[in-house]
């Protein structure tokens, strides 16, 4: 696979959810964003006829910040032609296996009072099944109201500015992210939550999506990727909806990947992976402040 850089600076912030530091060029007199994600410009690179791309990547975030959490971070994404998520997913698990041994010699880490086992294969759950285990609630074909009634229920802190993606995001994050200690991948997750992501080929409303939970914390996040223009246009006009609504993490309309969609992008799959939280789990420090030089 071929290492690339892409701009820092750029006119629409995309390929996340997330709130951007916003600055001003002069010489254009236009705004510019800090990259929150790269995932977009890659994208564009496999539409380009690259087989495969990947970027060490410095992102930017305006939010909060905790001990896992810091205002720059260090990404690495990975984008291979002609692939899917079950293929990303034992890719993933061989990275981090070989990791793991490069720096303790070892497939097993210490964190805290945990010992991490790396060794492949990590166990697999879909979101829907993580959900119903945790709380007994079945999220399949519930509204966006009968969401936030639950959410209430079980005394989560949520508001009207919150569609479905959202709700359920705060419903797994509070009751069921911190019961995955070992590498479990959690995948299957519905439709509102991926605007990206292509739709499961099986399960009407859900996506190939996973992320890799790690005692109790994401460290990667992958999806076979939404290659098809129109359905992609129609899910960023959803993310529009939800920004009028009050949503300031909500996705811009990125004209430009569109019209590169437009030409055709091969079935992909991509991985994103938080470098700072992989290093703290593999060599011991709770603290994200612990593995950066200068932690903000």
């Amino acid at each position: 696979y071929f290492e690339v850089e892409t701009p820092i600076l750029q006119s629409i912030p995309g390929g996340a959810a997330a709130r951007p530091f916003i600055t001003h060029h002069n010489a254009l007199d236009i705004p510019l964003y800090l990259r929150i994600a790269n995932e977009l410009y890659l994208k564009r690179l496999i539409v380009g006829g690259f087989d495969g791309v990947y970027e060490f990547s410095k992102n930017f975030r305006n939010e909060g910040m905790d001990r896992t959490h810091n205002p720059e971070f260090t990404a690495m994404e990975i984008y291979v032609a002609y692939k899917d998520y079950n293929w990303m997913m034992d890719f993933t698990e061989r990275l981090l296996e070989h990791c793991a041994k490069a720096v303790n010699g070892t497939t097993k880490a210490v964190f805290g009072e945990h010992e991490i086992d790396w060794k492949a294969p990590y166990e697999r759950i879909s979101m829907t099944d993580a959900i119903k285990k945790f709380t007994g609630y079945d999220i399949t074909g519930k509204s966006e109201e009968e969401l936030r009634t639950f959410a209430k229920s079980i005394g989560i802190d949520v508001n009207d500015t919150m569609g479905k993606g959202k709700l359920i995001d705060e419903i797994f994050g509070e009751k069921c992210e911190g019961n995955f200690i070992q590498p479990t991948f959690i995948t299957d997750y519905p439709v509102e939550m991926s605007p990206l992501t292509k739709k499961h080929r099986d399960k009407e409303g859900l996506t190939e999506r996973f992320e890799l939970m790690v005692c109790g914390k994401e460290i990667a996040n992958s999806y076979s990727e939404l290659n098809d223009p129109i359905d992609q246009r129609e899910r960023f006009e959803e993310q529009m909806k939800l920004s009028e609504k009050g949503d300031d993490e909500a996705m811009f309309i990125d004209q430009d990947f569109l019209r590169a969609l437009e030409y055709g992008m091969p079935p992909t799959a991509g991985l994103g992976i938080g470098m700072d939280r992989l290093i703290m789990f593999l060599t011991n420090n709770a603290s994200i402040q612990e593995v950066l030089f200068f932690p903000q």
